[in-house]
């Protein structure tokens, strides 16, 4: 069973960066995108940013200009830097790996990291 290992959630000032880093314990055959989403106290889960096996980016208007996604693919480990943190970034961030083999889909999930942002 592919585990996916999330680090770098932590308490930081409005204004500041984190980096979120996840790593497959393996690697992961058919993906079609890894990503980063969200969720806070009361709200759902919501795409912060994903990137495709083809390299493109996708990210929720909310983060678009201060958030970057990108990846190791030799390493199995995708990233999400967050600059200009804000209070309403508060969440438990988790890494997602979307795959499709055979035509059948398969979704794997990280088991969160906390990010505090006081302002």
């Amino acid at each position: 069973q592919v585990q996916l290992v999330e680090s770098g959630g932590g308490l930081v000032q409005a204004g500041g960066s984190l980096r979120l880093s996840c790593k497959a314990s393996r690697s992961i055959f058919g993906i079609k995108a890894m990503g980063w989403y969200r969720q806070a106290p009361g709200k759902q889960r919501e795409l912060v940013a994903n990137i495709t096996s083809g390299g493109s980016t996708n990210y929720a208007d909310f983060v678009k200009g201060r958030f970057t996604i990108s990846r190791a693919n030799a390493e199995n480990t995708v990233y999400l830097q967050m600059n200009s943190l804000k209070p309403e970034d508060t969440a438990v961030y988790y890494c997602n790996v979307a795959a499709r083999r055979f035509e059948v889909p398969y979704d794997y999930w990280g088991q969160g990291t906390q990010v505090t942002v006081s302002s």
